[in-house]
């Protein structure tokens, strides 16, 4: 974590952080790096145990809800945590155990928006998996998720959403009048992957950046800017023609590049959903010659599990998967050994302070100076 310069208890009055039960490791986290560095930097202002504020997510047996603040939140800079992809949150319902869904959990942050009662000085959601992401345009007779959720958190008073990769950017414009910051956790990937994998980083040469459709070639080129890496593309070539599952099927992945033969491969993408666009480009990759690949992504859901991932890695198709804590992995899938965990909770923690102090965050958006700093070291 960056070392703060000293300064008063915020332009925009105390922190408090109010971590619904789908972050809760992720807030705790954040919360004691906030501490950490206020206890060691001395700064000024009440000395602070905890910036938590403790919520109840109270769910009666028909499936209602209600969320109560169990501390005042008046005149503070209140920040709320909410993992929408956390699948393992549950509750009664009906006498059945009910697993809490995306609509779930969005549905508590308007909760807590209300039970704020418009009491707090200033209100920031930090929603690392942008909710309806995936449905962020029109395309005909049909919903517009994204762009109505957004309006609705700033109509209750929100000030500032801070998300994580989103799908499209561009869906900011239905809120232009509140700030709305996109990060990226790629400083944090590529520093892991550096420090576990710096031999074969070092021979450029021989290693390769690999997007796996054209919607992720803007991440892929970011990556190979940054390590000095050549690039490669997989075309989605689907039948568009049938529906299944809601998507249409891809016939086939055309490549586009130079000779993936005897090269190291980094494929990079925002999201691992059933990861079968990336079981389908890992055996492209290895079929063309591929030696190690690695895989990078910034959401690693395992919707249909991981045995397929399992298999890939025992039959040496991939070396290792890096993914972030910004949403929900269950701990048996944390103890895979391809899996690389990389924590973002003190980059969170330094996005709130600098915000709390009314200062810039330019400097954490972009991380390309940062990199290259490491790359080079």
């Amino acid at each position: 974590m960056e070392t703060y310069s000293k300064q008063d208890a915020g332009a925009y009055g105390q922190i408090g952080i109010i971590s619904l039960e789908s972050s809760k490791e992720l807030g705790e986290k954040i919360n004691s790096y906030l501490i950490k560095e206020r206890n060691e930097n001395n700064f000024d202002g009440p000395s602070q145990e905890s910036y938590m504020i403790p919520v109840k997510e109270i769910r009666f047996s028909n499936g209602e809800g209600k969320i109560v603040l169990e501390d005042t939140a008046r005149g503070k800079d209140i920040y709320i945590i909410s993992d929408i992809g956390n699948y393992s949150c549950t509750y009664e319902m009906f006498g059945f155990e009910n697993h809490k869904s995306p609509d779930d959990h969005f549905q508590d942050i308007k909760r807590v928006l209300s039970a704020l009662g418009g009491k707090a000085r200033r209100i920031t959601v930090i929603m690392p998996l942008l909710y309806s992401s995936r449905q962020h345009r029109r395309k005909g007779r049909e919903s517009l998720d994204c762009a109505i959720a957004l309006q609705e958190l700033e109509r209750l008073g929100v000030q500032d959403i801070i998300t994580f990769d989103v799908h499209d950017p561009n869906v900011q414009n239905s809120i232009p009048l509140i700030s709305f910051d996109n990060l990226y956790p790629t400083y944090a990937i590529v520093k892991a992957l550096i420090n576990e994998e710096k031999e074969l980083i070092n021979d450029k040469n021989k290693f390769l950046v690999i997007s796996p459709d054209t919607g992720a070639m803007d991440r892929a080129i970011y990556y190979s800017s940054v390590l000095g890496l050549d690039i490669g593309l997989f075309y989605k070539r689907r039948d568009y023609s049938t529906v299944i599952s809601g998507k249409n099927p891809i016939v086939q992945h055309e490549y586009m590049g130079r000779s993936i033969e005897g090269q190291n491969v980094i494929i990079v993408d925002d999201m691992i959903a059933s990861g079968e666009s990336i079981f389908d480009i890992v055996r492209e990759v290895k079929k063309r010659g591929a030696n190690k690949i690695f895989v990078a992504t910034t959401f690693a859901l395992f919707t249909e599990g991981i045995n397929k991932f399992n298999e890939l890695y025992e039959s040496g198709l991939i070396e290792k998967v890096y993914s972030t804590n910004l949403t929900y992995i269950p701990d048996d899938i944390k103890k895979s050994e391809w899996l690389r965990e990389v924590d973002l909770s003190s980059f969170i923690a330094n996005i709130i302070y600098y915000l709390n102090n009314g200062m810039s965050i330019q400097h954490l958006l972009d991380a390309t100076e940062k990199i290259s700093k490491l790359v080079n070291r």
